[in-house]
């Protein structure tokens, strides 16, 4: 029985990989990131019909991710699934399905140019 404790031991520590180091989060390729200096980058992507956005807040402040026009958000309302997001958070649009051009803007501060842009699913 101790033999069989023992080895469980060395199979799990051989499966544990180094214990101290982490995996990198995740990332898409179809992502717009608001800097740590408040503008969004890219301004504009194009994406296939089906595709899911990923928008990632390093900014210090909060931002609220909104279809246009504002403040009615009804143009791709798939974008408003983004919503709120805090410094250091990231959060996927719905399912872009219709061929069409998205804009996009941040509710709380709509007419910050530096925080509008694009989305062209084709």
């Amino acid at each position: 029985m101790p033999i069989l404790v023992v080895l469980l031991c060395l199979l799990l520590a051989s499966c544990g990989g180094g214990g101290s180091s982490t995996s990198p989060t995740p990332t898409s390729p179809n992502t717009f990131r608001i800097s740590s200096n408040g503008t969004i980058s890219p301004r504009e992507m194009s994406v296939a019909p089906g595709t899911r956005v990923l928008f990632v807040n390093d900014h210090s402040r909060r931002h609220d991710m909104s279809s246009d026009p504002h403040p009615e958000h009804t143009d791709c309302p798939e974008i408003n699934q983004v919503g709120a997001l805090n410094t250091g958070q990231r959060r996927e649009t719905g399912n872009l399905v219709t061929v069409r051009t998205c804009g996009f803007h941040d509710h709380e501060d709509p007419d910050n140019a530096s925080l509008r842009g694009r989305i062209v699913i084709r």
